[in-house]
Parts: structure tokens; sequence; C-alpha cells
């Protein structure tokens, strides 16, 4: 049988998912089951289009309601990433910027350290259609480049 376990305690603890200009809730609805999968459990929202709290995601959640019951919203990037202590920013596209360019695996082992010690980290995401604009890559402390798939690139 397959679902969420409600009587087991999530892992919890990781790194803050802030998605920067959500466009739509069904998006936001399978970031959350994701994450709930993953144990994380702390989503910020940044001007999502489609407005907040939204029907389509918890439709999409399947389960992680808990995730999206405590899901915060911020009308800047700023904002959402001003008490983290270490960010990194998501993206596939070379930006020509000073800011430090990591892979997923090195970002998991620095965010494994990080939060260990306490410190508050979080990866920001942009939009489905363009991905995050230099403003708030120069939020972050590095970015996290996912190579893309050579075919759909």
């Amino acid at each position: 049988m397959s679902g969420t376990d409600t009587s087991v305690k999530s892992l919890g603890g990781g790194p803050v998912v802030i998605l920067v200009d959500p466009q739509l809730g069904q998006n936001i609805g399978m970031v959350a089951r994701a994450m709930l999968n993953c144990g994380l459990e702390e989503l910020r929202l940044v001007r999502p289009r489609d407005g907040w709290p939204n029907s389509a995601a918890e439709s999409a959640a399947s389960g992680a309601g808990v995730v999206l019951e405590q899901t915060q919203l911020f009308d800047t990037t700023a904002e959402a990433v001003a008490d983290l202590t270490r960010v990194y920013a998501a993206t596939a596209r070379p930006r020509g910027m000073i800011t430090p360019v990591v892979t997923p695996r090195q970002a998991a082992a620095e965010l494994r350290t990080a939060l260990a010690t306490g410190t508050r980290a979080g990866v920001i995401f942009g939009p489905e259609r363009s991905g995050l604009v230099n403003d708030d890559i120069a939020l972050a402390d590095a970015v996290l480049s996912v190579p893309p798939n050579p075919a759909t690139a």
C-alpha cells in the first residue's frame, strides 16, 4: 500500500525551498509532494502567479498538506531569503557571474555540513518558463547548476 503515513514524524530540518514567481498551482503542489518525500517541509513562495492559497496546489500535493499548510508567502526574493545564512540559486544556464558554481553533489554536501552546524540554508528555484533572473541569483552564495538533458536543451 502506498501513501503518506501520518503516524510517523517527518525527518524535517532540511533546507528551505523557495519558488520565485511559480506559475501553476499544480507545480507548487507537486513540489510540496516531492519535498515531503525527501523529508523537507519548509516551502516559501515569492509572487505566485495564480495566488495563494491555491486549490490546484492542494489537489496536486497528494498528501503533502503539511507542507502547504505552513508555506510562507513573500513579495520579494530578498525577503524570502533574509533569515538564511547559506543560499543556493538553481539554474542550468551559464550566467558569467562571479558567484561560485557548484554541482548538485557539492551543494548537497555543503548543505549537509551547514545544516548540521545549525546554519539556516535554502535553495531558490525560478519560474517554470524562464528560470531565475540575475537579480535573484545575486542574492545567493552559490549557483547550483544542474546540467540539462542535451536532448532537450
